[in-house]
């Protein structure tokens, strides 16, 4: 079986909130893999498929977050997310459309 883990660096203004948790768990229900995080490399380790759980983490700005998938292309999941928090879960782009839109 394929297994994959990487982490990258929270810089959301907000944290892991409600917009970002929610693409980030559309995004990883796109892959057949089971995809984890957690905030610390020894976890826990949560399911990062469920909106609940993501967002129960609370995870504020300047956070680590630690990704592990295992199965179907997990390593193409583990880099789709991480890319997704790296470009800031798309919402700069998003705030430049608003304000020239």
């Amino acid at each position: 079986m394929t297994e994959a883990t990487n982490s990258t660096l929270l810089t959301h203004s907000a944290g892991l909130h409600a917009r970002p948790t929610l693409k980030l768990t559309i995004l990883a229900k796109t892959f057949a893999a089971k995809i984890e995080l957690a905030v610390k490399p020894e976890g826990p380790w949560i399911d990062a498929k469920s909106v609940v759980k993501v967002m129960a983490m609370k995870a504020p700005k300047g956070s680590t977050l630690h990704f592990r998938a295992s199965g179907d292309k997990a390593e193409e999941a583990v880099a789709a997310i991480v890319a997704l928090v790296d470009r800031d879960f798309d919402e700069a782009a998003e705030g430049e459309k608003a304000a020239h839109g």
